[in-house]
């Protein structure tokens, strides 16, 4: 009897056998789902310049992550949420930090949804960094951002870098503290009174690209955004009300980080042409790092960084022609110790800001976190950071990852 028939079906019946068990592989997905639970206090210890502030601001907060992945994890759901209820009604607030469909293949990648990004290299102010907007409320250095609806196309070379093209639909306000909450102005801000310079308003399409390569110790960025800016423009009038809008902008930025040795020489720079402004900005510095110091895996890095904005006083974040110097110590121990510490002082005025962030892991599922800021001898004249000036502030928070 001839049996090679009988094999070929055999071996004909095994590869379809784990044809069907590579689809299967394909079609599996994984879920991942964490939570994390955060009880924080802020305490502002001076008292309050405006009536109704208050000084002490217990807050809960909840952040739910889930992740459904497939296709040996080329195609994805991402999700993050955010929840915080604060004594501020204005800082009581839920946010989609994400929420978005990613498909990669090949040398690109797709990202449809709610997403955030983060572009820039220096340490005291993030200029190029445009895309999300800034959630002023739960932090005071801009750290934190909104979730972004957004189209987001990348497209990796090797020779010649990667492109990050944006599609942005919507854009969101930024919400100031409310009457009780400190760091706010003289007139409390509902972002509901901000208007928008294009007819369009939050609905207007607007666009970004964004190119980032190598050479050798050179990591260089280029951006270009066009649309409504995420920065309010301020107008203030000669009774010290204010008049602010959502302008529309054309925006290039540069960042660039050297490395070389111990050092990390930074760069971010941007132009920003509006009808009713223009200005230049920059932040340069460098990093210096002295790495395993006792042997033990402790590293000490020295930042120094010069801040320059050509509008001046009515800089947002009132940082105009300024000095930073800090430190970042990390551990590198288990439980993930890190400090970060250092003042901003003004060049032209006496107006200095100290901060201090630092935090450690305790156990497997527990964090720990201090930060504060210091306003010290803020001049009267500053017309953003005047108004911040009794508001310094101690915040401890206490996590739980589930």
């Amino acid at each position: 009897m001839n049996s090679k028939p009988i094999y070929y079906l055999l071996l004909l019946v095994c590869n379809m056998h784990n044809i069907a068990a590579q689809t299967e592989s394909l079609k599996k997905t994984h879920h991942d789902f964490e939570l994390e639970l955060e009880g924080e206090y802020r305490y502002f210890y001076d008292d309050a310049l405006f009536s109704s502030q208050k000084d002490h601001f217990p807050s809960l907060a909840i952040r739910p992550e889930y992740k459904a992945a497939w296709n040996k994890g080329y195609e994805s759901i991402n999700f993050k949420g955010f929840l915080r209820v604060d004594v501020d009604d204005e800082r009581t607030h839920w946010d989609i930090r994400e929420l978005y469909y990613q498909k990669a293949k090949n040398n690109w990648e797709l990202n449809l949804g709610i997403k955030k990004v983060y572009w820039g290299v220096t340490e005291s102010n993030h200029l190029v960094d445009i895309i999300n907007q800034t959630d002023a409320v739960e932090t005071f250095d801009g750290e934190k951002k909104l979730g972004q609806p957004m189209a987001q196309f990348t497209w990796n070379t090797e020779k010649f870098g990667t492109f990050d093209f944006f599609y942005l639909p919507y854009h969101r306000k930024r919400t100031f503290a409310g009457d009780k909450g400190r760091l706010r102005f003289a007139t409390v801000i509902d972002k509901d009174d901000l208007g928008y310079e294009s007819g369009a308003e939050e609905w207007r399409q607007d666009a970004a690209f964004r190119w980032n390569h190598y050479f050798g110790i050179f990591d260089i960025g280029l951006s270009h955004f066009y649309g409504t800016g995420r920065e309010p423009l301020f107008l203030f009038d000669t009774t010290g009300n204010i008049n602010a809008f959502y302008p529309i902008i054309n925006q290039t930025g540069l960042d660039l980080q050297i490395t070389h040795n111990a050092f990390l020489w930074k760069l971010e720079s941007i132009y920003r042409h509006a009808k009713a402004q223009d200005f230049f900005a920059m932040a340069v510095g460098l990093e210096y790092t002295f790495s395993n110091i006792d042997r033990n895996g402790l590293d000490i890095g020295l930042l120094a960084e010069y801040l320059y904005d050509e509008r001046d006083e009515l800089a947002l974040n009132a940082l105009q022609n300024d000095i930073f110097f800090g430190s970042r110590i990390a551990f590198n121990d288990t439980q993930d110790t890190s400090i970060l510490f250092g003042g901003i002082t003004d060049l032209e005025s006496s107006s200095t800001i100290f901060s201090l962030e630092a935090s450690r892991r305790f156990g497997s599922s527990w964090t720990a976190a201090i930060e504060g800021r210091i306003f010290n001898d803020i001049d009267k004249d500053e017309l953003i950071l005047s108004n911040f000036r009794e508001d310094s502030f101690f915040r401890i928070s206490i996590s739980k990852y589930f």
